[in-house]
């Protein structure tokens, strides 16, 4: 995937156009990718688009481009207003910036949606904008963690109060308790990490994004993906569930 180009068309608009390339299995992917926070979806989103030269397109990244964008659309704009008034940006705004990069989502490897949809309304948004463009989502990947695992991990975050560098009381320690390794300026907990804070969001993201699983469920879309373990036990669940629900092999042309 030459991230350069799709990352363009999805975070400043217009798809670029680019010479397919060969790709590892016998045709695109187009996921969904849910999970709450603490489970790893960035990772695993960097590693499942690697594998299988898929374009990562992810709300988040759009919304932080959004601010600093000089040339910006109408639903652009709209988002950005909202953001600047601490306001949560609307489904339909969402929508909007989706369907404006509607190109995007007939990628020459295919897709791993992150962050959308949200809400139910978005989902069915998702379907229609896909059934207009003629392509297909093969499911939802949704990775699940047990709560206690997840203060487990976000809670035992440490933030540099200097250079910003997260370390880890357990898998990530630092080489003198308290201090950055880097800038030597004191760790801290972050808010957001503490275990009170991080239940409400659990709570909060299981209230939005039941409705959400349920209806990927009813319409035979949907994978649940452990994330418990190493990253590398988690891809290869990931990955597993992915050829697995598609039967995709690799093509020994490409891979070998």
């Amino acid at each position: 995937m030459n991230d350069s180009t799709e990352r363009q068309g999805w975070l400043q608009g217009p798809h670029v156009a680019r010479e397919p390339e060969p790709l590892p299995y016998q045709r695109a992917v187009r996921f969904v990718l849910l999970g709450p926070p603490g489970v790893g979806k960035g990772t695993q989103a960097e590693r499942i688009v690697r594998e299988f030269r898929a374009c990562h397109l992810s709300t988040g990244d759009l919304f932080r481009a959004a601010k600093c964008a000089e040339h910006v659309s109408p639903a652009m704009r709209a988002a950005v207003a909202c953001m600047q008034r601490g306001e949560l940006v609307s489904d339909e705004i969402v929508i909007d910036l989706v369907r404006e990069r509607s190109s995007c989502l007939r990628c020459h490897g295919g897709f791993l949606l992150d962050g959308f949809p949200r809400t139910i309304l978005q989902a069915r948004a998702l379907d229609a904008i896909l059934q207009d463009l003629g392509v297909e989502l093969d499911a939802a990947l949704a990775f699940e963690l047990p709560i206690d695992e997840v203060i487990e991990r976000l809670g035992g975050r440490r933030t540099c109060s200097g250079c910003a560098a997260v370390f880890h009381v357990v898998s990530r320690p630092p080489l003198r308790e308290g201090i950055c390794d880097h800038c030597r300026s004191t760790l801290f907990q972050r808010d957001d990490d503490r275990e009170e804070t991080i239940r409400v969001r659990m709570r909060v993201y299981e209230e939005s994004t039941g409705p959400l699983i349920d209806y990927f469920a009813r319409a035979g879309k949907l994978e649940l993906v452990s994330a418990s373990g190493d990253p590398d036990m988690v891809f290869e669940r990931g990955k597993s569930a992915i050829l697995g629900r598609l039967a995709l092999t690799p093509q020994a042309s490409v891979v070998a």
